[in-house]
């Protein structure tokens, strides 16, 4: 509060002093007592006026900026400590599970029942630790790892997601906002494109020099090459309720456009589904 107090007044000072300017240089004209050194101290203290209040703005932005990473940071950091404890308690839970499938063969004496049982354990404890994606643990971006795993919590119980790290260091110039907001749109649509018949939605995390690469698949039905050019068109969905869509990829284009990013679309035909992939190089 005491910072934007003195910012409010600093502006103030500002506004009072170009005013005061302004009305100096008109009374001198109308006197007919305007010299040129009225006019060069005038100039003087209208540039370090303006200069002034460039570079308030400039701070003021900058601030805005800084405030905004740190909410992210607060937001998404929670999320990256649930996802370590809960791989660890996983880990205290794995020598359990062994001893339970190695086992098996006291109680159960059928060959194929015994195969079947295991199988079932087996698949019944991938199928928990789905969610888990250990992999985020190995990217450098903390807050990234964070929001994606948020993502993939709060995600139907029906989608099967797939991650895969395949660089641990994501370096990018783009503020973690941005970053944020265009993977956020994205993973966003992939969630709500699944169905419980095409439900797997795969997502790549790489780094090419000084450049973040994040791919999301998910599969889909009833698109064509046609339809991919208008994706980033302001309004433009292909969901049936239109109202509140439209807006996150054209959103997202533009964040990717500012920041010097793209964002690239492919559509690749699978036996009975389609497969869309958008990858983003920031």
């Amino acid at each position: 509060m005491a910072e934007l107090g003195r910012k409010f007044l600093y502006r103030i000072f500002c506004l009072l002093a170009l005013i005061l300017t302004v009305y100096l240089l008109v009374d001198l004209y109308l006197s007919h007592t305007l010299d040129i050194r009225g006019m060069a101290l005038s100039g003087i203290v209208f540039a370090v006026i303006i200069l002034g209040l460039i570079d308030w703005r400039q701070n003021y932005a900058a601030l805005q900026r800084k405030e905004q990473e740190l909410k992210i940071y607060k937001l998404y950091i929670k999320p990256l400590e649930e996802l370590t404890k809960d791989i660890r308690a996983r880990q205290h839970e794995f020598d359990n599970h062994m001893n339970a499938i190695l086992n098996m063969h006291v109680t159960i004496d059928d060959y194929d029942e015994l195969v079947a049982a295991q199988s079932a354990y087996a698949k019944g404890i991938y199928d928990d630790k789905a969610r888990c994606n250990p992999a985020l643990l190995r990217i450098s971006d903390k807050i990234l790892a964070g929001f994606l795993y948020s993502k993939i919590i709060s995600a139907p119980a029906y989608v099967h997601i797939d991650v895969q790290v395949l660089s641990r260091e994501m370096i990018t110039s783009v503020s973690e906002h941005s970053l944020v907001e265009i993977i956020g749109t994205l993973t966003d649509n992939a969630f709500e494109a699944a169905a419980p018949d095409l439900n797997a939605v795969e997502m790549i995390l790489d780094a090419k020099g000084d450049k973040l690469i994040f791919m999301i698949k998910n599969q889909v039905r009833g698109l064509t090459v046609g339809d991919i050019p208008h994706f980033f068109e302001k309004g433009y969905t292909t969901k049936e309720n239109r109202e509140g869509h439209g807006l996150g990829l054209y959103q997202a284009q533009s964040i990717a456009d500012r920041c010097g990013g793209e964002i690239t679309v492919e559509l690749l035909e699978r036996e009975g589904f389609q497969e869309i992939c958008f990858r983003v190089e920031l």
